[in-house]
């Protein structure tokens, strides 16, 4: 058995889902929060660029850790080995049946009268 492990993280993020691997996950000493390190990427051949995985590699370029709220959080798997990173649009019609928990209201979503 293997001792490197590697995550699939998928989670919600400004009305996307987003998919990422990274070699440790664990809860976060900021209450609420889970901690991602070591973000994998380009798993893929060099001779064939997904941009959408290379929109995301530029995004967490400078990124030694990131942290994650729990409420966004969709699924954490663990996997043999780490796949293409992705970003879906939360449209419902690539998702399926995953909604996402309640989350508080930006100033962009406040009620009107």
């Amino acid at each position: 058995m293997s001792s490197s492990r590697i995550y699939r993280i998928s989670f919600v993020n400004q009305d996307k889902i987003f998919e990422v691997f990274a070699k440790q996950v664990y809860e976060s000493d900021l209450y609420g929060f889970i901690t991602v390190e070591e973000l994998v990427f380009g798993t893929q051949s060099e001779l064939v660029i997904d941009p959408a995985e290379e929109r995301l590699k530029t995004e967490f370029a400078s990124v030694n850790r990131t942290f994650i709220p729990m409420h966004s959080i969709i699924r954490i798997d663990e996997v043999e080995k780490p796949g293409i990173s992705k970003v879906h649009s939360l449209d419902g019609s690539r998702v399926g049946n995953v909604s996402p928990f309640a989350r508080p209201l930006s100033s962009g979503d406040k009620k009107k009268d």
